[in-house]
């Protein structure tokens, strides 16, 4: 009987051990903002004597709050990058911020934190040429540095405890690459090994894990992760791809954004949260897959997640709904949990710019989690999945422009009416700079709104303009909808008059633009590109430039306004490729549904000889082929 009671015993223990273990989960906004209310560690600078080296050498200590020469504490080592020196991470990335932030919390346990000089040479500064062979053979050099010196000074001089399950090394990109190294080839010294986007001075997996079974009984975490967009992703990629095969227990994550601190930070934070505490290896693929918030939530909203494997999850607390469906094109049924809280996760979605409705006991609604887009004819829900081509719309440290919104009347439809305007960088510094101008406009369902919030022209024509690849310029965000119905020819033409009426006159009377139609282009998306082709192609005199995305005379039911148009093209040939700097088209590939359109079209202009620039970029009739269309376009203008 004391016997079945003991193994009863033992099995909840153990049940709630497992059950216990926590899904470490990214970083909230403002976890590395200082917090004045709480305790603080301490950061002081050592010098050691390295008899590798042949000097005294430099490192910082961080030591916790409450720290006490009476306790004794695990050490995490951490190691910086190639351009970097013991203070990279105070100064990129302020650990101690970070960490007393957890300690507040009651997340991680107390520890001390070293950050050496992974340099080991007499002169370890990070100045000259820091790719010189000396000085990138100074980085394998510190694992005896550290093995030697560095660890028996700090054992020495600060209670720790000395054996590997209390020992921790990670770094950042070469220090990650060094931490990889020498902690999977020192497994006696650390049993916590932590990689941030890893360095190509990282070892082949071959030799950093000879023996698989050893690295399973002696590791108690390993922990891989880098940016998606970071280029150097392929080594940390093929370290997993190594341990999935030899059954290595290990975390892999991958976060969202590039070489740089911002994926480091959070690295740090979930890493030092699973050091020195009992782990559960059953649990590593959850946190691996992890999710982080969509950058459309609203503030502090944890749902939607996006999944580094392109799955998101949804949430609603609807406790006296009957049914709840989450509507991306396809449905999903979602299901409640005791507390009223319906779920679903989607299938992998493609990348970029998605918009969702909820819908609740046969009602379609805006999320209340997420910010609301016109989109659809009506305001619905959005999310981005991130991929690796979509730097060129981030939000960078370069000089930003401004996005207006600006009332106008319109004698044309006898009302109020508005545009969105971007001005760049400088704009109102530089007055006595006239700028050149973008007209550009939506497409069905959506409104002047959309080229600014879904379209992100600001981010992309900033980011081009840093980097002198674009001119500066205005951008007008017309509303192509008018009080008429679809898409005859009698919308088209109140649309032309509304550009050359009302739109243009006001831009040109109150802004310092340039008013040659070398100085003016004109684009559109779906129903703006045949806005654009309708009003463009008949008024070269005022546009010099013409970008059609996405769009093509709609056969058979706008058949009678396209041959019209082929008609007068045919008739002015000449005229339209004199006046044209730049016919810009451009398809989401085939399965763009204006694409089968578009070739008609084409077909058309060949057999006239009219000149055009044709481009596809894969993705269909979406957001990223429109974004990637911007960026292309902006590039060939005002030059």
């Amino acid at each position: 009987m004391k016997s079945a009671l003991f193994l009863i015993a033992l099995c909840f223990v153990f049940s709630h051990l497992a059950s216990s273990q926590e899904i470490i989960k990214p970083a909230a906004l403002g976890f590395d903002v200082v917090k004045s209310a709480i305790a603080h560690g301490s950061i002081d600078t050592v010098s050691y004597n390295s008899v590798t080296v042949g000097t005294n050498r430099k490192a910082l200590i961080y030591t916790p709050p409450g720290y006490s020469k009476d306790k004794k504490y695990p050490v995490l080592y951490l190691l910086h990058g190639i351009g970097g020196d013991e203070k990279e991470w105070l100064n990129g990335g302020h650990p101690e911020v970070i960490l007393d932030n957890l300690y507040s919390e009651n997340k991680v346990e107390p520890m001390i934190v070293v950050l050496p000089n992974g340099r080991a040479m007499k002169n370890d500064r990070a100045t000259g040429n820091i790719f010189d062979k000396e000085k990138v053979e100074a980085f394998a050099t510190f694992e005896k540095d550290l093995l030697n010196d560095l660890i028996p000074f700090i054992e020495k001089n600060y209670p720790v405890i000395k054996d590997a399950e209390h020992r921790a090394i990670a770094g950042l990109s070469m220090g990650g690459g060094q931490s990889l190294n020498f902690g999977l080839g020192n497994l006696d010294k650390f049993a916590w090994v932590g990689g941030f986007s890893s360095a190509p001075n990282t070892k082949k997996p071959e030799e950093l894990v000879p023996d698989p079974a050893k690295a399973k009984q002696q590791l108690k975490l390993l922990w891989i992760s880098c940016g998606d967009k970071d280029g150097l992703i392929g080594f940390s990629q093929r370290t997993h791809n190594y341990l999935v095969t030899n059954n290595v227990p290990h975390i892999f994550y991958v976060d969202h954004g590039y070489h740089d601190f911002k994926v480091w930070k959070n690295s740090l934070f979930m890493f030092s949260q699973l050091i020195f505490k009992p782990v559960d290896v059953a649990f590593f693929a959850q946190i691996s897959n992890v999710g982080r918030p969509a950058e459309s939530n609203i503030r502090s909203a944890k749902y939607p997640q996006i999944l580094p494997d392109g799955h998101a999850v949804f949430r609603i607390k609807a406790p006296e709904a009957q049914k709840v469906q989450l509507d991306l094109g396809k449905k999903y049924d979602m299901v409640k949990n005791v507390e009223g809280v319906w779920e679903t996760t989607t299938d992998s979605l493609s990348e970029g710019f998605h918009y969702y409705s909820l819908i609740i006991d046969g009602v379609a609604v805006a999320d209340p989690s997420s910010e609301s887009f016109y989109g659809m004819g009506r305001m619905a829900s959005g999310f981005e999945v991130p991929f690796k081509g979509d730097a060129y719309y981030e939000i960078r440290n370069v000089p930003h422009g401004d996005i207006r919104i600006k009332n106008y009347y319109s004698n044309v439809t006898n009302s109020w009416r508005d545009f969105y305007m971007y001005t760049p960088p400088g704009y109102d510094q530089n007055t006595t700079e006239k700028y050149p101008v973008l007209y550009i406009l939506h497409g069905g369902g959506e409104d002047q709104r959309g080229w600014a919030t879904q379209g992100k022209t600001n981010l992309i024509i900033d980011n081009l303009i840093s980097q002198k690849k674009a001119v500066p310029m205005i951008v007008i965000m017309v509303d192509g909808n008018l009080p008429l119905n679809g898409f005859g020819g009698e919308t088209l033409v109140v649309f032309e008059k509304e550009l050359k009426q009302s739109v243009i006159p006001f831009v040109e009377k109150n802004y310092r633009v340039k008013t040659d139609a070398n100085s003016r282009a004109l684009a559109g998306l779906s129903m703006g590109g045949i806005q654009t082709l309708y009003t463009g192609v008949k008024n070269t005199d005022l546009f010099a430039y013409l970008g059609v995305f996405s769009s093509g005379w709609i056969q058979p039911m706008q058949k009678d306004i396209a041959d019209s148009q082929y008609e007068f093209m045919k008739n002015n040939a000449d005229k339209i490729n004199g006046n044209l700097k730049q016919f810009w088209i451009s398809q989401g590939g085939k399965e763009d549904i204006a694409w089968k359109n578009c070739q008609t079209m084409i077909a058309k202009f060949d057999e006239m000889k009219i000149k055009y620039t044709y481009s596809e970029y894969p993705g269909g009739h979406s957001w990223p082929v429109w974004r990637n269309n911007l960026f292309n376009f902006a590039q060939q203008l005002f030059k």
